[in-house]
Order: C-alpha cells, then sequence, then structure tokens
C-alpha cells in the first residue's frame, strides 16, 4: 500500500524537507505523505529508533526516486546541536528547501502545580527549539536559496488551561511565525503556521490512563462531531508548502473542526454520527499506515 494524499504525484520533486518529531503522530504522517510526493525528507527527533523506523517504513512503500529518507538524532533544544546538524544536512544535500516544524509535547496539569523547571521545558521544546530550527535553516540555507516553513502550534484559542505552559509557547510560535513571515519575505521565504484541534494520533496515548475518559469525551465538544486525523492535518501541511499557497504568508491555518466557535448557551453543538458520513465532512482517510490511539479502543 501507498500513501493516499490528494495532491498531485511528483509536487515536491527534487525538494530537501526537514521534518522535526518524524518518529511519530503527526511528523511520521507529514514525513509519509511528503516522501510519496517526491521529496526527500530528513527525519529529525530524539529518539533514534523511532526515526529509523519510520525511515524504514518509508523506504519499503517507496519505490525509485520516491521514498528517499535520511535522518539525524537532534534534540532542537540545544542550539549547538540544531547548529550542527542542520550544517550536515545542507552538506549532505546541498540546501533545505522546506522545514516542518512539528516536533513539541506538554504534559497535563494546572498553573499552579507547574515548576520553574517544567514550565521551561514545554517553552524550550514548543518555542524555543522551532525558533531555533528556522533560524538555522534560514541562515545556512534559505536566506540564500528561499524556502518554506511550517510551524505546528496548536488549538489555544481561548487558552489552554491544564496546560497553560503549552498555550503561552503555542502562542509565542504564531507570533514568531507572524514576525518572520515578514522579515524572510526579502529572501523569498514563506512562514506559516498549522494549528491542529484535537487530532487522534499516537501523541495522545502519552497521556496519563486517568486522562483517557477525558480525552475521548472531548469530541463532544467539536462541531463537527468527531477528532480528526493526522492525514487531515499532513494535507494542511502538504498544501502550505505547495505552489498553490505562494501568496500567503504569516497565516495560521485551523484544522479543528470549528472547536474554537463553541460558546456556551449553544447546547448540543456536536454533529450527530450520521453526518460523518456526507462528503463534505467525511474523514479524509489518506495515511495507510495509521492505527487509531489505544485509548480510543477501550
Amino acid at each position: 500500500m501507498s500513501y493516499r494524499s490528494v495532491f498531485k504525484p511528483g509536487l515536491f520533486e527534487g525538494q530537501v524537507v526537514v521534518v522535526t518529531g518524524g518518529g511519530s503522530g503527526i511528523g511520521r504522517c507529514t514525513a509519509h505523505e511528503l516522501a510519496a510526493l517526491g521529496a526527500h525528507v530528513v527525519l529529525l527527533g530524539r529518539k533514534l529508533d523511532k526515526l529509523q523506523d519510520v525511515a524504514a517504513e518509508i523506504a519499503l512503500d517507496g519505490s525509485g526516486h520516491v521514498g528517499h529518507v535520511s535522518f539525524h538524532a537532534c534534540d532542537i533544544r540545544q542550539e549547538d546541536v540544531v547548529r550542527s546538524t542542520v550544517a550536515a544536512i545542507v552538506s549532505a544535500h546541498g540546501r533545505i528547501d522546506a522545514l516542518v516544524n512539528n516536533a513539541g509535547g506538554q504534559y497535563i496539569t494546572p498553573l499552579e502545580s507547574i515548576s520553574a523547571k517544567g514550565w521551561q521545558a514545554v517553552v524550550d521544546t514548543n518555542l524555543t527549539g522551532g525558533f531555533l530550527m528556522a533560524r538555522e535553516c534560514y541562515l545556512q540555507s534559505m536566506q540564500a536559496h528561499g524556502g518554506a516553513v511550517v510551524n505546528i502550534v496548536a488549538d489555544f484559542w481561548g487558552s489552554m488551561p491544564g496546560m497553560g505552559h503549552s498555550g503561552a509557547a503555542r502562542a509565542g510560535m504564531v507570533s514568531f511565525t507572524e514576525t518572520a513571515a515578514l522579515e524572510w519575505a526579502k529572501s523569498g521565504v514563506r512562514v506559516n503556521a498549522v494549528a491542529p484541534g484535537y487530532i487522534a494520533s499516537s501523541g495522545m496515548d502519552h497521556y496519563p490512563p486517568e486522562a483517557g475518559p477525558m480525552l475521548r469525551e472531548m469530541r463532544a465538544t467539536v462541531p463537527l462531531g468527531r477528532f480528526g486525523n493526522e492525514a487531515e492535518t499532513s494535507a494542511a501541511i502538504a498544501f502550505l508548502l505547495s505552489p498553490a499557497a505562494a501568496f500567503i504568508s504569516g497565516s495560521v491555518l485551523r484544522v479543528d473542526g470549528a472547536r474554537p466557535q463553541v460558546r456556551m448557551g449553544w447546547g448540543q453543538v456536536a454533529a450527530p454520527a450520521e453526518v460523518h458520513t456526507r462528503s463534505a465532512v467525511r474523514p479524509f482517510d489518506g495515511f495507510h499506515r495509521y492505527q487509531t490511539p489505544k485509548l480510543f479502543e477501550q
């Protein structure tokens, strides 16, 4: 089987695209789609074994030029490591055409329980690391050749009670996106963001078991009545990297089923299950290797 992208074959032929957090979830899915569309995908992440597994999947699914992939262990929070990793990629491939700043993470806890160390760790992962990656890709390649950056943020509209450290970092990344879009336009670099809402990805299985009931019930707050999936997020990323988005920069594309529009007093907001089969809102099943998160199997 192969990735069922809605985009034309060869769309990213000859391009080098870096995907951080490429070992699981949305990053893994996006890497598969971009590789299927002809890109050489460079996977970055802290756990080399996970990157190797995804690279093996892409190589197995590909044929000929499709499916080319490489990987580097990289902690995006460490400036020197980011600088040297980007240098190695440029040395190996000559340039970096696009960056998907996907690496991130957080944990559920109220503000009063977050330590300074915990706050800093989440901000470093979701904001500072993304800045460092984008800056080095710009300085070492895109400043001279142009390119596109897509930063993955989150549904922080109304902020993120229970994960205030992540909400602050994601909001900061949107501000960075808007600033970089202005400052780097002179070099032919576009910078946008994708904001996933409730996406049923493998990342959900990282939350503690006691969070399962709450996570399963969140679909009732989504007007479209369901969770999104990894392929629906990847499609938004691919669009923003594509020539069709050549005049889009400094924007945030939400992939959230209109969840931020929910307000008290509207009563039942979630669409009934039978609506999910209608063509305009039917889930897009593009990723052939997608597996439902374990917490939804209960």
